[in-house]
């Protein structure tokens, strides 16, 4: 079983890690079809969206990301308090 949590909790770090840095990358006015920015898109899309969806717009300002990066913060602390 340690084996299952230990994979999910690697997931679960690189999708924060991936959020992060999408969100980071959004600050700067980069290339938006680049390949590193794409590949972000691919990987974090499909968790932000949903999120997007529910949260109302604050102007310019997206908490889709933040909220999503909570979420896997609470999934993470879920994990390690399971698997003990």
């Amino acid at each position: 079983m340690t084996i299952l949590t230990d994979l999910l909790a690697l997931v679960i770090r690189g999708l924060y890690f991936a959020i992060f840095i999408k969100a980071i990358i959004s600050w700067f006015p980069i290339d938006q079809n680049g390949p590193i920015v794409r590949v972000l898109n691919q990987i974090t899309e499909p968790i932000i969206e949903p999120i997007r969806k529910i949260l109302p717009t604050f102007g310019m300002l997206d908490l889709a990301p933040l909220v999503a990066i909570l979420l896997l913060s609470f999934l993470s602390r879920m994990l390690e308090s399971a698997s003990f």
